[in-house]
C-alpha cells in the first residue's frame, strides 16, 4: 500500500493526488461526463513487494443534478468520453495491459460497457456523427514495429521518423475508421500518405474536416492543411495555408470552418489566432479576433494535468464563438462575435485575471470546464457550479503566491513569489524558477513542484521574462534572434527584485532551475556569472547546431525562434555563440542534469553534452537519466520516475544550499 510521509511533505505527496481531465458536456448542457486519474500501486497483492510500483488509473464520472459518481471500475485507464447526440450512450477508451486503448459504448440507462474494438494499436480521436449514426476515430490498426526486437536495420526515408512521446513514427499513418453504431459494422474510412492530427464532423454529418500536411516535409516544417472528406467521397484538399494549424471548427451553416492558427509567413512566436474560411476554397480567410493581442489556448503551465485538456473553440450560434485564451498568467473564456455591421468583437465571457481555465467543452447551453488557481488545485465545474472536491485531497496547505513586477524597456513585466511562511524569522534559500517554451507562461495554474518546494522551506520566485506569451505579440517577439540576452536580463533583474522585497530570502544561499528552454537558460545563466550557490537544469539544451539536426522538431525550430539555421553556414558561428556550452569553460556553479531517454523535443544528447563537459572542467555535477520517459515527465511522466526526480531535486538542493555549505561566490564573469 503507498505510504505518505508523516513529517514535512515529501515527493510522495503527488501520490495523494487526483487529477480531472476532459470535461464532456451533455448534449443538453445540463450533465458533464470528465476523467479522474489517481494513482495505485500496480499489483497490491504481488507476493515481490519490489514489483508493485504506482500507475495511473483512470475512471470516467458523471456529474449532474443527482450529485457526482464514477460511471466506470476498469482495471486500468479509462477516458476520452464522448457523448452520442441523444445523450444516452457514452464512447469512451479502455487500456488495460499492453495493448492499445480500446473503443467502449457504455449506455447510460444502464449496463456495463460493450467492446467495440480490437485493434492492436488501438484508438483516438473518438468523435460521434451529429446525427449519432457513425463514430470516427483514428487507428493503426494491427500495424506492429518489431525491428528493434529483432535486431533489424531500420530504413529512414521521411524527414522526421522520431517524435517526442510516440518514439518511432510508424511506416503507415493512422487511418481513418468509421463505426456504424448500429450494426457495429467496422471499416477503413480514409488512408492518408501523411498523418492526420484531428478532425471534425461537419453539421449535417456528411463528412468530417481532417487537418494534415500535404507532404512529409511539408509535416516537419509545420505546414498544414484542411481536407474535406466526405461519406463515401475522395478526399479535398480545401486550403494552401502553409502553417500551423491547431483545431479545425466547422461553422453551422457547415459551408464555412474556422481554423485556429498562425497564417502563412508567421512563425513559432507568432501567437495562435482565429480564421474563418469558406469550405470551398474560394476566398480570403477573415480573422475572428482582431485587436485581440492574446494567443488562443491555455499557455499557462501547470504539473497538475494528466489526460486530455480539451479547448477546441465552440460555436454559442452562427455569429458568436467561444474560445479560451491566454492572458498575463491567467486563461479565460471570451466570445469573437459578429455584430450588425458584420465586423467580429472579442469580449470576455469567463475570465478571471488570477485563475486558469484549463480545459472547456461548451454544448446546449452548458459549459463544463476545469479551473484552477495558484492556491487552488484544479477542479471540475458545470455551469458554474464546481462539481468536484479534489483540492481537499491536498496533504498540505497551499500556499498563495505574492506579486513582484520588474521593469523592462517594453512596460512592466511580472512575477511571482513563493513563500515557505510559518512563524519561524530564519532567512529561506531562494530558487529562480524558469519555464519552458520559451512561449509559454507562469501564473496562476497550481504547481504542486512549486507548493512542495514551499513546503520545505525555499521562496520560489518565478516570472515571465520577454519572449513569454500573454503580454501582447511585442513581448513574444522581444527574444526572436537573440535568446540569452534581454530574457535573461529580466529573469535576473526580476530576481534581484525579488530579494530587495522579501529580507526572508537569503542572497547567500540561491539556485536556478528550469526546464527545456528553461533549462537552456539555466545553462546559459550559470555560463555567465557565479551569483547561484546550485543549478538544476532538466531537458535542457546547451549546443543549438546538435539540437537542430537531432531534435523532433529541429528541421524548423531555430528558423522560426532565431532566423538561423544549423545547416547554413553562414548561421553556424552566430548558434554557437547563443550555445551556454561555449561558455561551459566559465560554470563554477554545482549542477544536477535531469533528462529522460525518450525526449525527442530536447534530445539526452544535450544532456550528456552537458554533463562531459561540466566533468572535464571539475564542476560538481550530478546526471540523471530516466528509461521509458519523454519530454513530459514533471508534468504526466510515470508516478514513480516524477517522485525520483523530486527526490533528486530536493537532495541536490539540500546538498548545496545549506548554510555550513555555502560560501560566497565570486563576482559574475565578465565578458
Amino acid at each position: 500500500m503507498i505510504q505518505l510521509s508523516s513529517a514535512r511533505p515529501g515527493p510522495d505527496s503527488l501520490l495523494h493526488l487526483q487529477f480531472p481531465s476532459d470535461p464532456q458536456v451533455s448534449p443538453d448542457g445540463q450533465r458533464v461526463a470528465f476523467v479522474l486519474t489517481r494513482t495505485e500501486e500496480e499489483d497490491p497483492h504481488k507476493a515481490d513487494p519490489a514489483f508493485a510500483r504506482p500507475r495511473y488509473k483512470g475512471q470516467v464520472w458523471l456529474a449532474d443534478e443527482n450529485g457526482t459518481r464514477a460511471l466506470t471500475h476498469g482495471p486500468g485507464r479509462d477516458g476520452s468520453p464522448r457523448w452520442s447526440p441523444d445523450g444516452q450512450t457514452l464512447a469512451l477508451t479502455r487500456k488495460a495491459g499492453e495493448g492499445g486503448a480500446q473503443l467502449y459504448l457504455l449506455p447510460l440507462s444502464g449496463g456495463e460497457a460493450r467492446q467495440v474494438t480490437h485493434l492492436r494499436g488501438g484508438v483516438q480521436d473518438v468523435a460521434w456523427s451529429p446525427d449519432g449514426t457513425h463514430i470516427a476515430f483514428l487507428s493503426t490498426a494491427d500495424d506492429e514495429d518489431k525491428r528493434d526486437e529483432r535486431g533489424e536495420a531500420r530504413v529512414i526515408t521521411r524527414p522526421r521518423y522520431r517524435f517526442n512521446g510516440r518514439d518511432w513514427l510508424p511506416e503507415r499513418a493512422a487511418r481513418l475508421f468509421l463505426l456504424t453504431v448500429a450494426s457495429g459494422e467496422l471499416h477503413e474510412w480514409y488512408a492518408p500518405e501523411v498523418e492526420v492530427s484531428t478532425c471534425a464532423w461537419l453539421p449535417d454529418s456528411s463528412g468530417v474536416l481532417l487537418v494534415g500536411a500535404a507532404s512529409h516535409l511539408h509535416a516537419a516544417q509545420w505546414q498544414q492543411e484542411v481536407w474535406h472528406l466526405p461519406l463515401g467521397g475522395e478526399a479535398r484538399q480545401v486550403t494552401r495555408w502553409n502553417s500551423a494549424i491547431q483545431a479545425v471548427v466547422p461553422h453551422p451553416d457547415g459551408a464555412r470552418f474556422v481554423v485556429v492558427g498562425r497564417s502563412e509567413g508567421q512563425g513559432n512566436t507568432e501567437h495562435a489566432h482565429l480564421y474563418l474560411l469558406p469550405l470551398d476554397g474560394n476566398g480570403d480567410p477573415q480573422r475572428l479576433d482582431p485587436g485581440h493581442d492574446s494567443p488562443v489556448g491555455n499557455l499557462v503551465g501547470g504539473d497538475c494535468h494528466v489526460g486530455a485538456l480539451p479547448e477546441r473553440p465552440v460555436w454559442l450560434d452562427e455569429r458568436t464563438l467561444l474560445f479560451s485564451s491566454t492572458v498575463r498568467g491567467s486563461c479565460g473564456l471570451f466570445t469573437a462575435a459578429q455584430d450588425s455591421a458584420g465586423q467580429w468583437q472579442v469580449a470576455a465571457h469567463d475570465h478571471d485575471p488570477q485563475a486558469v481555465i484549463a480545459a472547456f467543452t461548451a454544448r446546449g447551453g452548458g459549459v463544463a470546464l476545469i479551473r484552477e488557481r495558484a492556491d487552488r488545485f484544479p477542479e471540475v465545474e458545470l455551469n458554474g457550479v464546481t462539481v468536484t472536491d479534489l483540492h481537499a485531497r491536498l496533504p498540505f496547505s497551499a500556499r498563495t503566491p505574492q506579486h513582484v513586477g520588474f521593469a523592462t524597456e517594453l512596460g512592466e513585466g511580472e512575477g511571482w513569489v513563493l513563500l515557505p511562511g510559518g512563524e519561524d524569522p530564519a532567512k529561506v534559500p531562494a530558487l529562480l524558477s524558469i519555464h519552458g517554451g520559451p512561449h509559454t507562461d507562469y501564473g496562476h495554474a497550481f504547481t504542486h513542484e512549486f507548493q512542495l518546494l514551499a513546503a520545505r522551506g525555499y521562496g520560489v520566485c518565478y516570472s515571465n521574462p520577454r519572449g513569454s506569451v500573454g503580454y501582447g505579440q511585442a513581448w513574444v517577439d522581444a527574444i526572436h534572434g537573440r535568446w540569452g540576452s534581454v530574457d535573461a536580463d529580466d529573469l535576473l533583474s526580476f530576481f534581484d527584485r525579488c530579494l530587495a522585497t522579501f529580507p526572508v530570502l537569503d542572497d547567500t544561499r540561491t539556485a536556478v532551475v528550469g526546464g527545456s528552454y528553461g533549462g537552456y537558460m539555466t545553462n546559459w545563466l550559470t555560463g555567465h556569472t557565479t551569483r547561484f550557490q546550485a543549478a538544476i537544469t532538466d531537458r535542457s539544451i546547451c549546443n543549438l547546431l546538435s539540437f537542430g539536426g537531432t531534435s523532433d522538431i529541429g528541421l524548423r525550430f531555430w528558423d522560426d525562434e532565431l532566423g538561423l539555421n544549423f545547416h547554413r553556414r553562414a548561421d553556424a558561428l552566430r548558434l554557437w555563440d547563443m550555445s551556454p556550452l561555449q561558455w561551459v569553460e566559465d560554470v563554477r556553479t554545482p549542477t544536477l542534469i535531469v533528462h529522460s531517454v525518450l525526449d525527442h523535443r530536447c534530445p539526452i544528447e544535450q544532456a550528456e553534452q552537458w554533463y562531459a563537459a561540466l566533468t572535464l572542467h571539475g564542476v560538481p555535477a550530478r546526471f540523471v537519466r530516466f528509461p521509458g520517459e519523454d519530454h513530459e515527465l514533471s508534468r504526466s511522466g510515470r508516478p514513480d520516475r516524477r517522485l525520483t526526480r523530486l527526490t533528486e531535486y530536493l537532495a541536490w538542493l539540500e546538498q548545496w544550499l545549506t548554510p555550513e555549505k555555502v560560501t560566497a561566490g565570486p563576482e559574475a564573469v565578465s565578458r
